[in-house]
């Protein structure tokens, strides 16, 4: 079964879908061998890792690209992708869904911000007009060769133009097809309720530790009215905890001794990226052609000697 096809199954279910968020390929190895159904990665995480900076539309559509096969190819899981603005107009649109279609994403979320455009629970944001958004997602739902890759029709417009209109583009968005709708940086529960009472596609939450939505459970949300929820920098911001307090015992003791129940072993990690599968497949591919070397000159050979 195609990644798009689980994704949309999974999140049509009564229960909540929970993502994960995974910045690299390591990461999607790991939220696989626990267990999760889907993993999402976003722009913010992206531009961390690759360029060490902060979410401020630096990444191109072909550095994007290029980031999410790598993802695709290191998990059997549908991924949720972030193609920001659509790096450009209606047919910058179509072409980045080609482009993500063909890097293997089960999901991609359009937004409607100004490029160049800001994390969401950034202040300073600025959301374009409704009719030249619903352009782009238009462009975005006719490029997809894949009817089951799920568009992801996001909104800022809250923190800009108040819930109000931040519904009211939602609600357009459904009418043109949008597959799941998100109302970023939703700041209370009684907004999520609205959004919940006043949509009637499936909806998106996301978590951000430290952000302006406040920090609920996914059972919690699934109360409230919502198909899916994003985890989406929880991995993140523990890995750069992680790396603060190693470096910092390493620059301090010379040693990490006193982190030690901090970290897998040699033996495990190899585990985790598979090194005794990729042994068994070398040896197999090696016993196959000894054996067909062993059993003397290939035929084609002989019959172009007789």
């Amino acid at each position: 079964m195609r990644r798009t096809t689980r994704l949309r199954r999974l999140i049509a279910r009564n229960d909540i879908l929970v993502l994960p968020g995974v910045h690299d390929a390591l990461g999607a190895r790991i939220a696989e061998q626990a267990g999760f159904k889907a993993v999402v990665s976003g722009g913010y995480s992206a531009t961390a890792t690759l360029l060490g900076q902060a979410d401020s539309s630096q990444l191109s559509y072909t550095e994007m690209v290029d980031y999410y096969a790598r993802l695709c190819e290191a998990t059997t899981l549908p991924v949720l992708s972030d193609a920001d603005t659509g790096y450009g107009g209606t047919t910058n649109v179509a072409r980045t869904v080609h482009g993500y279609e063909r890097a293997g994403v089960a999901a991609l979320l359009l937004e409607d911000q100004v490029f160049p455009k800001r994390c969401g629970h950034f202040s300073g944001k600025a959301v374009v007009p409704v009719r030249e958004y619903i352009a782009k997602l238009r462009a975005a739902l006719d490029a997809r060769t894949d009817p089951d890759l799920i568009i992801v029709a996001r909104t800022d417009a809250l923190a800009v133009n108040g819930l109000d209109d931040a519904i009211e583009r939602m609600q357009y968005a459904h009418e043109a097809g949008a597959d799941l709708l998100f109302i970023d940086a939703l700041e209370t529960t009684e907004q999520m309720r609205r959004f919940s009472i006043e949509t009637s596609a499936p909806r998106l939450a996301s978590v951000i530790e430290g952000g302006r939505t406040p920090q609920l459970s996914a059972a919690q949300f699934a109360e409230l009215g919502f198909a899916a929820v994003l985890f989406a920098l929880s991995a993140t911001y523990a890995f750069a905890r992680t790396l603060q307090e190693v470096y910092a015992a390493l620059a301090r003791d010379g040693t990490t001794a006193a982190l030690a129940d901090r970290f897998v072993s040699f033996s495990e990690f190899n585990d985790i990226v598979g090194l005794s599968q990729l042994r068994a497949r070398e040896n197999d591919l090696d016993d196959f052609a000894g054996r067909l070397v062993a059993g003397g000159r290939p035929v084609s050979r002989r019959l172009k000697a007789g």
